[in-house]
This record gives structure tokens, C-alpha cells and sequence, in this order.
């Protein structure tokens, strides 16, 4: 008997994932992106070429028995060291133990993992340079071009899951269903990459293993390390006003702006004002839409969904959740012809919507924190007693950043426990200025009244 046929739309992160996910499940995968084939192509300057990878996108890559084979590409990020002004630094640790870091991963290098994963050991076919021009959604056909035959092709057939990223053709097309609910908001800051290039001795000129972290309040630079030696800098700022990239336009105006906000970045970064121009300004969106679906026939995925900011560094993370979590609707629901892929789509829809908006709402919060709450006195001694709390009521108190970063409990319960967690912390603290004379026994009232009817929280594993 011939098997059942898939088609993926994109070959980004998300969508060589699925297609594992999916080869080892028996379908017949065939995969269509519209940029050529990165294995053979520089990824153009402007795109993020590093990102961080946490326990949740870890978890989706042990399942498919890829995660010792990514481990050579990751490096150990054990938590935030931030510069001020004049240049002192100030380390804050992700977790209360050494076992709670993130990585920094190669995007490049883990994208091209999983296509020769998904290629040479599970048939998947790729076919590159083939742009999707648009989608019959009733007849479950898209209609797309072919870049190196300059020609236009139908495909039919199959379901077809849109893994195209936040521009997704698939998603404009469902837009236009009666009904249809779809919204695009773009941040009103932008971002410029840059490079910290290795030391002459090939090692890395600042800590390797920590999130560099320059806030100055209404934007912030940051910088994630390389295993080449080099860190990947990421500039974000305002589209305009008076600091702003309307507002740098001359080599001058860059030089003086970072002179006078980062200046300890000029011996870092060589020809800052060279590849300030050079590289492209991104933007950052994030995307809500429902239904997810169209019957049987078609599902969005990853970015096409529910692209997010990428300040709790949970865009990938969470893409790498959605394949794990489809891939738990297909054991339990089976997809036996088009009438199975709708249950099992919709499934996915009522799992994993609540909790792909929950992080959109979380990414935007961890924006302000990163670029301006982490100065705040106040912040730091709120999270010493949340890791204290955490230390004494292990089961029901855990940080919001840990609950998302380090264990597997659904974004929407992570939110939920937060704003709970930031009401006991406040009622806590008061006006104090250090954690002496802190009442623990109200304090385990207070979460045993209001977290303990919770789910209990499960092992990071």
C-alpha cells in the first residue's frame, strides 16, 4: 500500500522539524520552500544567525533522538551580564542552580541538522526555490511557482501544513474567510545586527557564557556568543524619534550615538558604522489569527501562526513545542483521510492557541524587563525571594521566567501563576528594601490559598 502524503510549506526551523516528526510517523513528505537551499547559500546579513534554545525546544529534539547531535552546535548561556554606561558589569543567573541555562545555537547550523536528518535518514523531499502564490482552501490545493523553471504548478491532494513563517501566503488566504479573525502587530521598534568578531586568538573577547545586555531604558543592545568566537550583536531601537534609526542616518550620528550609550562597544565591534549601513534593518511582528485551520486540508504552524518578538527567546522554542504537540495528536487522535487530519488539527488548535497568545503577551512583557526593569533594585530583590519561595515550596512557587525557560508547564498556566506569584511577592516585600524580617509563614499561606489548587509543577526533564 502506497502511504499517506504530507506537504510542508517551509523548510525553516519549523517546518524540518514537522517533516521528522512526520517521516517517522510512516507519511510521505514533501517539503517547499521558496528560498534556495540553505545548505549551499550564506544566510544574508540582517538575519538572525543565533538563537536560544531552552528545555522546551530541547524536549521536541530529544523525542526525535536529535538532541546529542545538536549539542555540538550549542553554547552554555548561564544567564544575563549587564553593562551600564560606564561600563561595570553585573551578572544575573537565570536560575537558582547550575542546571537551569540556555543555549545559543547556530540557526544556520541547526536548520541544516534537521534537513540532512529529515533527508538522508527519512526521505523527506525537499524541493527549494518554489514560492507559494496562493491556496484554494475548499479544494485544498495550492497553486505555486517554480524560481528555476520559471513556471507555475499546482499541488493537490494531500494536507498541507503552512510552516512559511509570519508572512505566511496560507494565512492571507484564510484571511479572507467570512469570519476569519487575523491580526499583524508590528513593534515600533526595529533591530540591526552587528558582529563582535573572534579575538586574535581565536577565543571570545567577553564572557561566552552569559546574554550580553546593554538597557538603556527605551532600547538595549544585546550580544549572544558564537562557537566561532564571535558574538552576534543585536541592536534594538526605536524606528524614530530623536534616538532612533530614522534618526542615524550619517556615520557621524552612529558613532556618537554609541560613544555615548555603549561606549564600551567600539573596541568590541570594528567597522561599526561600515556594517551598520551594510546590514538590513528588521522588523518585528506579532501575529494572531483564528482558526488555525481549514478543515482537513490545511494547518498553520510555527511563525504562520503565532509569530512572536523574540525577548523571552521562545520563538523557536515554541515552533519546536508546536511539532511535539501535533505529534501527540497524531498517536492519540490518528489521521485516517481528510475527516481524521480535522480532528487532529483541531485538537492542536484547542492546545495550542491559548498558550501560543500567552507567550506572545509574555514576550512583549520580558521586552521591557531586558531593556529597563533589570536596573531596578526593586526587580533583583523580588527575584531573591522568588528563588527563596521557590527553595521552600518547590512544588507550588516557581519563578514565571523558570516556569518558561526550564520546565514543560503550558505558557497559559505559566502566565496565570505569574501575575498570582507577582501579587504574593508584592503583599510580601511592601516597602522594604532588603528580604530581613520577610514573614515565610504568611508567605506559605499566601501560596497555599492561592497557587496550591494550581497544577503542581511538573519536572523541567
Amino acid at each position: 500500500m502506497s502511504r499517506e502524503h504530507v506537504t510542508i510549506l517551509g523548510a525553516g526551523l519549523a517546518g524540518s522539524l514537522l517533516a521528522i516528526y512526520l517521516a517517522r510517523r510512516g507519511y510521505d513528505v514533501d517539503v517547499y520552500e521558496g528560498r534556495p537551499d540553505m545548505r549551499d547559500t550564506e544566510i544574508p546579513a540582517g538575519r538572525s544567525i543565533n538563537l536560544a534554545l531552552a528545555n522546551r525546544g530541547i524536549r521536541a529534539l530529544r523525542e526525535v533522538g536529535l538532541y546529542q547531535a545538536v549539542h555540538d552546535l550549542l553554547i552554555t548561556m548561564r544567564g544575563r551580564m549587564l553593562h551600564d554606561v560606564g561600563g561595570e558589569l553585573s551578572f544575573q543567573p537565570y536560575g537558582k542552580n547550575d542546571d537551569e541555562v540556555i543555549y545559543s545555537v547556530s540557526r544556520g547550523g541547526l536548520n541544516e541538522l534537521l534537513l540532512n536528518t529529515a533527508q538522508h535518514q527519512y526521505g523527506v523531499n525537499f524541493h527549494f526555490q518554489q514560492r507559494v502564490m496562493a491556496a484554494d482552501l475548499g479544494a485544498g490545493s495550492v497553486r505555486m511557482r517554480d524560481y528555476d523553471g520559471d513556471r507555475q504548478y499546482v499541488l493537490e491532494g494531500s494536507p498541507v501544513i503552512a510552516a512559511d513563517g509570519s508572512g505566511s501566503i496560507v494565512r492571507r488566504q484564510m484571511s479572507k474567510l467570512p469570519g476569519y479573525r487575523a491580526r499583524e502587530d508590528y513593534l515600533d521598534h526595529a533591530y540591526k545586527e552587528l558582529t563582535i568578531p573572534a579575538a586574535e586568538t581565536g577565543g571570545h573577547r567577553i564572557d561566552a557564557n552569559a546574554l550580553h545586555i546593554w538597557p538603556r531604558g527605551d532600547y538595549m543592545l544585546i550580544a549572544l556568543p558564537n562557537l566561532d568566537g564571535s558574538f552576534t550583536v543585536t541592536l534594538f531601537l526605536q524606528r524614530s524619534g530623536p534616538d532612533s534609526f530614522e534618526s542615524l542616518t550619517t556615520p557621524e550620528a552612529v558613532t556618537e550615538f554609541f560613544s555615548r550609550e555603549f561606549p564600551d562597544t567600539l573596541e568590541l565591534i570594528p567597522d561599526l558604522t561600515t556594517h551598520f549601513f551594510e546590514n538590513s534593518t528588521g522588523s518585528m511582528v506579532t501575529v494572531y489569527c483564528q482558526p488555525w485551520r481549514a478543515g482537513g486540508r490545511f494547518l498553520l504552524i510555527g511563525d504562520a501562526a503565532h509569530s512572536i518578538v523574540p525577548f523571552h527567546g521562545q520563538g523557536m522554542n515554541c515552533a519546536f513545542e508546536d511539532c511535539y504537540e501535533l505529534d501527540r495528536c497524531l498517536a492519540e487522535k490518528g489521521a485516517p483521510g481528510p475527516r481524521g487530519w480535522e480532528r487532529v488539527f483541531a485538537e492542536f488548535e484547542t492546545r495550542r492557541k491559548p498558550n501560543a497568545d500567552a507567550i506572545a503577551a509574555m514576550a512583549l512583557e520580558n521586552y521591557v524587563e531586558m531593556r529597563d526593569t533589570v536596573r531596578d533594585p526593586r526587580f533583583h530583590l523580588k527575584k531573591e525571594l522568588a528563588w527563596e519561595l521557590e527553595r521552600r515550596f518547590p512544588e507550588t512557587f516557581v519563578p514565571r521566567y523558570s516556569l518558561v525557560m526550564f520546565h514543560h508547564v503550558p505558557y497559559a498556566e505559566a502566565q496565570r501563576r505569574g501575575v498570582i506569584q507577582q501579587e504574593i511577592l508584592d503583599a510580601l516585600i511592601g516597602d522594604r528594601a532588603s528580604l530581613d524580617h520577610i514573614d515565610y509563614e504568611i508567605g506559605g499561606k499566601l501560596i497555599a490559598e492561592r497557587l496550591a489548587s494550581h497544577t503542581r509543577i511538573a519536572t523541567s526533564g
